[in-house]
């Protein structure tokens, strides 16, 4: 039986990859990135035309209500992870690692970021951390795995942190950042994203760095800005952090669209004979 063509069989890459990230540095071009979580919202976004989706372990806060991210297992970020690439035809798509899937040791990191390709069709993977990650960066990176690495606030760390804190207020600590930007460049990640730090800190490593910088309360120098989709579009109300901007109310607008169907019900509004058949 003769094989199928190659268009059927495999899924067309997307149009914006990690040569676009480079190449929108060098041209001094934005990029701009939001998180999601699940099909509806990745088409939405993918047809809004940003270039990039992280589907974040943040879904462990805006999607299953947990307290913060430690909890989020591997196999739920595969789980979501393959329902937004399912959704989107030219945003990047790219796969965060979650705690524990890749501190136990090199061997299970590249194991488990070469799932998000193999299994849920992302094209790179998000890993936190600075110094301590770079021979996972290489080792993902000799196996055909790009990575963008995540310094400053990392929310897997927040109990040795003590909490969401702004990082890299300190001359000592900023220096850190400094060199933990240019260790994890020079171990292969092909960008860097900058979360809660001053912006002339910021700005100081953007201006160091070949790779290009994305920025999550990290100030206007990036390269490049993402944020929490829940956030930009006020689905999440528990908490709104300071470098947060939101668009739209999409939550206060769900309840009046609820509210009104209740009411209608109630009414004997709902269902009409327009909604009915005959």
């Amino acid at each position: 039986m003769p094989c199928p063509p190659l268009k059927s069989r495999i899924k067309i890459m997307s149009s914006f990859t990690i040569h676009d990230f480079l190449n929108r540095k060098n041209e001094g071009r934005q990029i701009t990135m939001l998180t999601a979580y699940d099909y509806p919202f990745a088409r939405i976004v993918d047809e809004a035309g940003i270039d990039a989706i992280l589907v974040g372990d943040s879904l462990g806060m805006v999607v299953q209500g947990l307290e913060n991210t430690l909890p989020v297992t591997m196999d739920e970020m595969i789980y979501h992870t393959k329902m937004v690439t399912r959704a989107v035809k030219n945003a990047m798509v790219l796969g965060d690692m979650p705690f524990m899937s890749y501190q136990t040791g090199v061997n299970d990191a590249v194991a488990n970021a070469g799932r998000f390709l193999k299994e849920a069709g992302a094209a790179a993977v998000k890993m936190e951390g600075g110094a301590e990650i770079a021979d996972h960066i290489r080792a993902m990176t000799k196996s055909d795995i790009p990575v963008m690495a995540h310094i400053g606030l990392t929310p897997q760390s927040i109990h040795r942190m003590g909490g969401y804190k702004v990082q890299g207020k300190t001359d000592e600590s900023a220096k850190r950042l400094i060199d933990e930007a240019h260790i994890v460049e020079d171990a292969g990640a092909f960008s860097l994203l900058l979360e809660a730090i001053p912006m002339s800190l910021a700005k100081k490593i953007t201006e160091e760095l070949t790779i290009p910088t994305i920025g999550i309360g990290a100030g206007p120098y990036c390269d490049g800005q993402i944020l929490v989709l829940h956030d930009v579009i006020g689905l999440f109300e528990r908490f709104v952090p300071k470098f947060v901007k939101k668009y739209a109310n999409i939550r206060e607008e769900s309840l009046r669209a609820i509210r009104t169907f209740r009411d209608e019900i109630d009414k004997g509004i709902f269902p009409s004979e327009d909604q009915s058949f005959k």
